[in-house]
């Protein structure tokens, strides 16, 4: 199968790292096709503008949904943009890695997503979620949060991890046509000791091995 997996953390030494790249080495093991992306590595961009392009269909108001259906027929992303879509439509399963910043993804993932999802072509002829371009792909959020677990039930101080999530997992994968997976979370990551981590690293390694026999959630009752 066809992996791609996508990090989003500014320290190579982070346990976010270990888990891309613990990822990458499980699936490439186990005979899998592994593509990857690491953000904050290559400089991605998350500024949505005109630089997302090299086609321009209104040079006087830019409108980004009617400069996406063009440069979709005239092949007019930039390169930075046309390359990240490619490994999207590529994959059967998609992995997000990141550390949950004030209940969201960093910035750099989701302007990611803003370039990268666009109409025309991964929004064609009005088709929505289970219509959507991505249909019969799956995708995965791993995350780590600062807090502990208890925080993030229905009566936690947080609140509920399931609605912080669903706006992730339902407005921008499953929008596009992804099947979702349960979540990979760890919770409270810097307070581990090295013997847990490793642990950790071990049990996403094991989860990954069967990751193609899961059953997806559905998100609207998750």
């Amino acid at each position: 199968m066809k992996i791609l997996i996508v990090l989003a953390h500014p320290e190579p030494k982070s346990f976010n790292a270990a888990m891309f790249v613990t990822a990458a080495k499980t699936l490439e093991k186990l005979g899998h096709q592994v593509k990857t992306t690491d953000l904050y590595q290559m400089n991605f961009n998350p500024v949505y503008d005109r630089s997302s392009f090299i086609s321009v269909r209104n040079q006087a108001y830019l409108k980004v949904q009617i400069e996406e259906l063009y440069a979709s027929q005239v092949h007019g992303f930039a390169s930075e943009t046309a390359a990240e879509q490619e490994k999207v439509e590529w994959c059967d399963l998609m992995i997000w890695q990141f550390p949950l910043w004030r209940f969201a993804p960093p910035a750099i993932l989701k302007g990611w997503t803003d370039r990268i999802f666009a109409s025309g072509r991964f929004f064609k002829n009005g088709g929505y979620y289970k219509q959507g371009t991505m249909a019969g792909k799956k995708a995965i959020l791993s995350l780590t949060t600062g807090s502990p677990a208890e925080t993030y039930t229905k009566d936690g101080f947080h609140g509920d991890i399931c609605g912080i999530l669903r706006p992730i997992n339902r407005g921008i994968l499953e929008c596009v046509g992804f099947s979702v997976l349960q979540p990979e979370i760890n919770y409270s990551v810097a307070h581990l000791s090295d013997d847990e981590r490793k642990v950790v690293l071990e049990k996403w390694s094991h989860r990954l091995e069967n990751i193609f026999n899961e059953e997806t959630i559905v998100v609207g009752k998750y």
